[in-house]
């Protein structure tokens, strides 16, 4: 399934590649969604996913959103595999999530 947007894959100034926006992606809107294959093992392009039950899951990406890179200040959030956005996003502009506690533990003791 295609994503929602038009995005691109380009250098990042945060780290390596990131995903940016081609065209305006208004706060709310569906950007796309995070596929691949389920997993039990963390890797390099793994979501963790936790459902409704509490269950949480890995999703090892298959598509551009695998590039997408870690902010303190994400214009974008995941629910689920389905990733929104938290505010007006501008063209050329990089969408960015919040990895999560343990990622910005883990960049306290290692980085």
């Amino acid at each position: 399934m295609p994503n929602m947007h038009k995005l691109e894959i380009r250098e990042s100034g945060i780290h390596g590649s990131g995903v940016y926006a081609i065209e305006p992606i208004d706060a709310g809107l569906l950007i796309g969604t995070y596929h691949g294959e389920m997993t039990e093992e963390d890797d390099t392009y793994v979501l963790w996913i936790t459902d409704e039950n509490g269950d949480e899951y890995g999703v090892n990406g298959t598509t551009d959103l695998k590039f997408l890179n870690h902010s303190h200040e994400p214009n974008a959030e995941f629910d689920g595999d389905e990733l929104l956005a938290l505010r007006d996003i501008h063209p050329g502009e990089e969408i960015t999530f919040h990895y999560g506690e343990t990622f910005v533990k883990w960049l306290k003791e290692y980085v």
